[in-house]
């Protein structure tokens, strides 16, 4: 939790966010200007992954990724982006600010974007990321909620260095760091998972009659996680495009004591309703996903986890890990080389001593930036 998020008092939003009237231009390299649609989605995905490239960042995109993020109904890409392209059309560099509908803790703003590396030098990141900064803290401006907020921007840790200097001119500082792990699946005699038990829980594999289940675990799992916000019904549906379901698992309790935990004041009321309604209760998880287009540039095949947690009243039951390592086994049947996962270095759950004894160890590392308000 930062200093702002347990602060007593804070000025209103709209003062805080010191939001300028209007936004600066964007002169440098001669570019046309224009918010992205849907129609630019091909030529942002060939960008993108030109500048996923050109900064050795460990991953590529497809097109159903890219066209992921216009159909998100948050998204507003006709004030919150930009594109640079240029006189023959083509597209030279992006700019997108993102505000989540889920907030309750903290208001945030992403700030992404980034200029094609043919086009690097001529002052176009620069001014791109001053509109960005600019545009970001209208919207926080004039969100209507008076929370702690923050601007916030990710860069990989073997990344340019120039992108960290821009973002630190700008006033950005480390704020949190995360690390890629990564488990060996190719032989699973000579290191084997463990059998891991959930403590009278019941693995399901995952499937779409568990999905709302699963969010509100989620949003449960994570509210002492540090810049971790609820996940809506819209938010949690968007960006499944490389979702494996039969290899992600959820654990369930077919037998909740309901009474105790409607009695708990940690049980949140969606949760609540859900309960009082005879609902499956969810309480651990392990989403996974297939990103093919990675496989070339880590030079391994792989499964990603890309969520995993367990409800705060059932930690220490062994569910997750459970969970996890049933998902691993899946992936290597599928004949995946390594189980990957991202997990933020400061976890508060101990989740770092159960991916070494599981046998992760790290692969990549990125970080955080941000400006808090």
């Amino acid at each position: 939790m930062s200093d702002l998020e347990s602060s007593p008092a804070l000025a209103p939003i709209a003062q805080r966010a010191a939001a300028p009237a209007t936004l600066p231009g964007i002169t440098a390299g001669g570019l046309g200007w224009r918010p992205a649609t849907i129609d630019d989605a091909p030529a942002l995905l060939e960008l993108r992954n030109a500048v996923a490239e050109a900064d050795a960042e460990p991953y590529r995109e497809v097109l159903g990724e890219i066209t992921d993020l216009f159909e998100a109904p948050w998204r507003h890409f006709d004030t919150d982006s930009l594109l640079g392209v240029d006189a023959d059309g083509v597209l030279r560099a992006y700019g997108v600010v993102e505000s989540l509908p889920g907030d309750t803790r903290t208001v945030r703003v992403m700030l992404l974007g980034g200029v094609h590396p043919q086009r690097r030098g001529e002052g176009i990141g620069r001014e791109l990321f001053a509109w960005q900064v600019a545009r970001g803290r209208q919207v926080l401006a004039s969100c209507g909620r008076e929370l702690p907020a923050r601007l916030a921007v990710f860069a990989e840790d073997d990344g340019p260095a120039a992108k960290v200097r821009m973002f630190a001119r700008a006033g950005f500082t480390d704020r949190r760091f995360y690390a890629d792990l990564r488990r060996d699946l190719r032989d699973l005699v000579a290191e084997p998972l463990p059998d891991i038990e959930p403590d009278g829980l019941r693995l399901v594999r995952f499937g779409p009659e568990h999905d709302e289940a699963t969010r509100l675990a989620h949003n449960d799992a994570f509210r002492d996680h540090w810049g971790s916000e609820p996940h809506t019904p819209a938010q949690w549906t968007n960006g499944r495009t490389e979702l494996v379901p039969h290899w992600s698992v959820v654990v369930v309790d077919d037998a909740p004591d309901v009474a105790a935990l409607l009695a708990d004041p940690d049980t949140d009321a969606e949760t609540a309703a859900s309960l009082r309604a005879g609902e499956p209760l969810v309480v651990a998880y392990a989403l996974n996903e297939r990103f093919d287009a990675d496989f070339a540039v880590r030079g391994y095949s792989f499964g990603y986890t890309g969520i995993l947690g367990t409800r705060r009243a059932y930690r220490g039951r062994r569910a997750a890990p459970a969970a996890l390592v049933a998902g691993l086994r899946a992936m290597a049947a599928d004949g995946m080389e390594f189980g990957c996962l991202g997990v933020d270095t400061a976890n508060p759950t101990g989740a770092h001593g159960l991916y070494a004894r599981l046998g992760y160890t790290r692969a990549y590392g990125s970080r955080m930036l941000s400006i808090e308000l």
